[in-house]
């Protein structure tokens, strides 16, 4: 083992120190001056700023032993003189502002460099999921409605922008996005997933990836793998999938991600897959992630879960041995501190139960992440932003930019699933807005957003940003907008809904706003550790709506939600039904318009939706005996289908041409028309299915292989070209192998999962071919006019 040498001994002139070398001789350099401890060190990190001094800063503090050390400088000197690999949320803990929170960074960074021989700064990391989670930062859309948008381009914007807030603060990595593919929407963090259907996952995860990395912040994927699959939806349940859907659906963004966004970290899943932790499964972490994958970075724990393989899984009977089992799996870094990685892991090593190698290996990676950085160059510190002068001005997180994109997002995410007509709102109607998240900021936004994560549980803290409700939007549309909540999302008094009642009766059209208040572990209807029984609308809410909707008078449900709800029995009988999934700070501003057709509905639903809480789950990609049959009692027809949208206008699809109808190998072109068979000018997502309706392990009844998002004039028409790879029509076959079958493979074209009336297929020849790492993930489109 290596000994212990004097403080700053050598290191101003040590190979490691000179920026023209290669990083892997310059780790290696570092790497082999460095002591157990110190090496221990770069695996941990340390969390910097509870919301006051000796409060908990995290759940499942109960978890440990002893509490974090929270925010005493004598703690992270102490741990900081072996060397620190993290600082844990700085901004994202408890409410600081732009200027102060950047220049507390820059003085824990100069304790931690001050503190060890080596003089290396820690890597910074916060969540970014919804934006940079900090005080008086911009809340950008949720995921659900980034997959709603079917707009990549646009979430790569969003992430840059995102990026560009965190670098100005010091931050160096994000941890988002979640990959995870929803499967039951029951599941709390399904307001956090991007969609049910893993090519949409992967294509926009992806293209947040790249935003994210683009700007050198680094892109964090989660959670790998099989979270969202848990058993009956419930958080940190175990994954309830076998290893063919593991593979085929939850797998397939992180696949794609990796290859095109190149991540340089990943974060294990909480669950266990058959019984074995992620934290602890070198299956998982090493041979498949690093082995199979090719993924070089660094793999960064949940919070707490290696303390979990002790407390919660029970395959660990103290610290030392969680240390070694998540060491030996593959994990680098323990988040949000040192409990294992600390003097357990150092005990361990220096007793022989844990290899050195092990050791090495994780602080290696962290090391070389950190040469990336920049951060084995030298750490000075820059002049700090005076809190007292006019910091807002000098270092903004929401800026007008940002909340452009925002409402832009915003926008391209919203639903229109059902019309009669009575969109848009007549200008001269005399409309009144009720429902529980008519006038509710908190219901912009999930669990992720500072507001609702850390804010809430200060009532005197204001919100930070500029966060306009519906009703303060419409009222800017309505002078006369009667507003009457009719009570909260999850309490409502008999009084309450009678007033709501009353109010709708007396108007010409009725905005009846519906969904969810999300938090964290209870706090919420939706949200991390807010899982529900059951997809009926939260509290009295369907009482609420069934009596607005027996007064007759045209009624316009909003949905502004985490998850899809049962609306069976409401969407049947309302003039108009308006999706928005946590739409963020100009969410409000956002429905607006579209309510009153300044804007154009061009979302689509990245989810489906059900018609019966209790038919649950409801997703499209099933197989045939998963799907709705006479041999069983439960519906799960869903009320609309993944995919689905309507616009201002009519679309007409024309013309479907598939070439060549037999393939070898090699492309297949699917080509279709769409017309916009309206007068007014509007937005179709056109999408691409294929079905394998004969294959040696049961397929599911379609699958999304592309789309493409384009306006058309009224009159006018596109042609959308689709160039279909052999290898998507993969799948894992009966030796777990990822194989192309020959046989037919049915080409479906339309505007949703169920909506698709252009039919056609191509004959897959020749014989049965296994696939690589290498192998096509992806099918280009091209919108070209006529």
């Amino acid at each position: 083992m290596t000994e212990a040498l004097p403080h700053n001994a050598g290191v101003d002139s040590a190979p490691w120190r000179d920026p023209r070398l290669p990083i892997a001789d310059r780790v290696a350099d570092l790497l082999a001056r460095m002591t157990v401890e110190e090496k221990a060190g770069q695996l941990g990190s340390f969390w910097a700023m509870p919301a006051e001094p000796g409060a908990p800063v995290a759940p499942h503090e109960d978890d440990a032993d002893e509490p974090l050390p929270g925010d005493r400088p004598q703690a992270l000197d102490e741990q900081a003189r072996s060397g620190l690999g993290q600082l844990t949320r700085v901004f994202g803990t408890a409410p600081v502002a732009p200027a102060e929170g950047a220049a507390r960074l820059q003085e824990l960074q100069r304790v931690v460099a001050s503190a060890n021989r080596f003089g290396l700064p820690a890597i910074a990391h916060e969540e970014c999921l919804t934006g940079f989670m900090t005080w008086q930062a911009t809340v950008f859309p949720s995921p659900p409605a980034w997959g709603a948008s079917f707009d990549p381009d646009l979430v790569r914007e969003m992430a840059a922008a995102i990026a560009a807030s965190m670098r100005r603060a010091g931050v160096h990595q994000g941890l988002a996005p979640v990959l995870d593919v929803v499967r039951d929407a029951r599941w709390g963090r399904t307001e956090e997933c991007i969609g049910e259907d893993p090519y949409l996952v992967g294509t926009i995860g992806t293209a947040y990836v790249k935003g994210l990395e683009s700007s050198g912040i680094v892109a964090t994927l989660k959670h790998f793998v099989g979270y969202s699959a848990s058993r009956d939806a419930r958080n940190m349940a175990p994954t309830a999938a076998g290893p063919r859907e593991v593979a085929d659906v939850l797998l397939e963004p992180f696949v794609m991600a990796l290859r095109e966004g190149r991540p340089r970290a990943v974060m294990n899943s909480y669950t266990d897959v058959d019984g074995v932790p992620a934290a602890a499964d070198e299956r998982l972490l090493t041979r498949l992630l690093r082995d199979e994958l090719g993924f070089t970075g660094v793999v960064v724990a949940d919070y707490f879960s290696i303390s979990f393989l002790q407390t919660r899984h029970g395959v660990a009977g103290s610290r030392a041995e969680a240390a070694a089992r998540a060491l030996k799996a593959g994990i680098d870094i323990e988040l949000p501190s040192a409990r294992c990685y600390g003097e357990p892991l150092v005990e361990a090593v220096r007793k022989g139960d844990v290899p050195e190698e092990l050791l090495d290996r994780a602080a290696a990676r962290v090391l070389t992440l950190k040469a990336e950085l920049g951060l084995l160059d030298g750490f000075e510190p820059e002049e700090p932003a005076d809190p007292e002068e006019p910091a807002d001005g000098a270092l903004s997180f929401d800026p007008p930019a940002h909340r452009r994109l925002a409402r832009r997002l915003a926008e391209e995410s919203i639903v229109l699933l059902a019309d009669d007509g009575a969109l848009p709102l007549r200008r001269d109607a005399r409309v009144a807005l009720v429902g529980p998240l008519a006038d509710e900021r908190y219901g912009m936004m999930g669990c992720y957003a500072f507001p609702n994560h850390v804010g809430r549980s200060d009532p005197d803290l204001p919100l930070g940003v500029e966060f306009p409700t519906l009703a303060d939007a419409l009222r800017e549309e309505f002078a006369d907008l009667r507003v009457v909540p009719g009570g909260g999302v999850l309490d409502a008094e008999d009084g309450e809904i009678a007033d709501a009642v009353a109010a709708a009766r007396d108007a010409e059209v009725c905005v009846l706003a519906l969904g969810d208040l999300s938090g964290m572990f209870g706090r919420g209807t939706s949200g991390e550790g807010c899982d529900a029984e059951t997809l009926e609308l939260p509290g009295r809410q369907a009482e609420l709506a069934e009596a607005v909707l027996a007064t007759g008078t045209p009624t316009v449900v909003v949905m502004l939600s985490g998850r899809p709800y049962a609306l069976g029995g409401i969407a049947d009988r309302a003039a108009a039904v308006v999706q928005a999934f946590f739409p963020g700070e100009e969410g409000g501003a956002a429905l607006a318009g579209v309510l009153t057709g300044r804007v154009e509905p061009r979302g689509r639903l990245p989810v489906s939706m059900p018609r019966r809480p209790y038919g649950a789950p409801v997703v499209y990609l099933r197989s045939r005996l998963d799907s709705p049959h006479q041999w069983s009692t439960v519906d799960s027809t869903p009320l609309f289908p993944f995919g689905h949208g309507l616009s201002w206008t009519r679309f007409a699809y024309e013309e479907l041409t598939v070439d060549p109808v037999a393939a070898t190998d090699g492309s297949v072109r699917v080509s279709a028309v769409v017309r916009n068979a309206g007068d007014r000018a509007g937005t179709e997502v056109v999408q691409l299915y294929l079905a394998d309706p004969v294959a040696s392990v049961v397929r599911p009844t379609r699958w999304l292989a592309g789309w493409a998002k384009t306006r058309i004039e009224p009159g006018q028409a596109v042609r959308v070209e689709f160039t279909v790879h052999a290898d998507r029509t993969s799948f894992t076959g009966p030796d777990m192998t990822r194989v192309v079958e020959p046989g037919v493979i049915e080409v479906l074209v339309g505007r949703s999962s169920e909506d698709l009336p252009l039919r056609g297929s191509f004959t897959l020849e020749g014989p049965r071919r296994e696939l690589g790492p290498d192998r096509v993930l992806t099918v280009p489109v091209e919108v070209i006019p006529l």
